[in-house]
């Protein structure tokens, strides 16, 4: 290298490393301070291994095994899970845990522990959820494609373990989570929606459900729908007010619907027809569709050939 070249090198990382000091954006720096991404990616898939017994790991197993798989996985993702909580809080509430070791380690195993308890309840809501995903769809084959190859599932069953953590509010760890699901997916659940059983989202691309929303059981949507907020202007002014909708139980809404506010209520059995903008709230056991809107076929034959035609079609 010559001097020229050395010179501009230095006075480089002199100016990337004063931008590090000055800017709070990357105080931080130290990357050990924060969760680790890697890590907690391993984790969702040894929780998934546990959830689904046989499906994503290649070990063989049997009734003589099970029980040791079942203790090999829990012991690992005890441990990863509470280095990377520890890691999460101690950034988190620095100002309020200091240098209390002792009370950051208390604080971290009560929430691994909580979590870990946890884990049978949520395999059973991702049970529900795989079974209406069968039940709701002509093309699946059988449970284990749905389980396979079902981005809805995938994406409903890491916000069901990231949900358990944001209820215990550890910072960063689940959204880390549903966003690794949403980078695979294309479906957007923020951990913090309240979700029941037997929930399907049927081929999933778009779907966007926000932080505040309540969902009820045997609810189904299609590709493209958002329950999101009528405004977020305020910004974090917003934090902790319900800007979402409530979806209840055993609604359908089909794709491209967009429901948008946090005191519109879907009743229970109502459909939304796709492409419904909706702000407002829908009385149980309603249909809600686009007014007939109008398509123009032309023929494609020679001028004097040509007719034009007009229908109606009905979503």
């Amino acid at each position: 290298m010559n001097k020229d070249c050395e010179k501009n090198l230095i006075n480089l990382i002199s100016e990337i490393a004063t931008s590090y000091r000055q800017n709070t954006v990357f105080s931080v720096y130290e990357s050990a301070n924060l969760p680790n991404r890697s890590e907690i990616i391993e984790i969702l898939q040894e929780l998934r291994q546990l959830i689904f017994p046989g499906f994503f790991q290649s070990k063989r197993l049997t009734d003589s095994t099970i029980e040791y798989y079942i203790g090999d996985l829990l012991i690992s993702i005890q441990e990863k899970l509470h280095k990377q909580v520890k890691l999460a809080l101690q950034y988190k509430h620095k100002s309020d845990y200091g240098n209390d070791e002792e009370l950051i380690e208390e604080k971290t195993n009560k929430v691994c522990m909580t979590f870990i308890k946890s884990i049978p309840m949520i395999q059973e809501y991702i049970v529900t959820d795989v079974q209406a995903a069968y039940e709701g769809d002509p093309a699946a084959g059988d449970l284990e494609q749905v389980i396979f190859s079902y981005p809805g599932v995938f994406a409903i069953s890491i916000y069901r373990i990231a949900h358990e953590l944001d209820k215990l509010a550890v910072p960063y760890i689940p959204r880390i989570m549903t966003e690794y699901a949403h980078g695979k997916t294309g479906i957007d659940i923020n951990a913090g929606a309240e979700i029941g059983k037997y929930f399907f989202i049927d081929h999933g691309t778009g779907v966007v459900i926000g932080q505040t929303c309540v969902i009820g059981e045997y609810v189904k949507i299609y590709q493209g729908v958002t329950l999101g907020a009528l405004s977020t202007r305020g910004g974090q002014a917003l934090e902790g007010v319900r800007r979402h909708p409530t979806i209840e139980d055993n609604v359908t809404i089909y794709s491209g619907a967009t429901i948008l506010g946090g005191e519109t209520i879907i009743g229970k059995n109502s459909v939304i027809g796709g492409n419904a903008f909706i702000t407002q709230s829908v009385p149980a056991d309603t249909r809600v569709s686009v007014k007939n809107p109008e398509l123009k076929f032309r023929n494609s034959k020679p001028e004097e050939l040509k007719q034009e035609f007009i229908f109606d079609w009905v979503i």
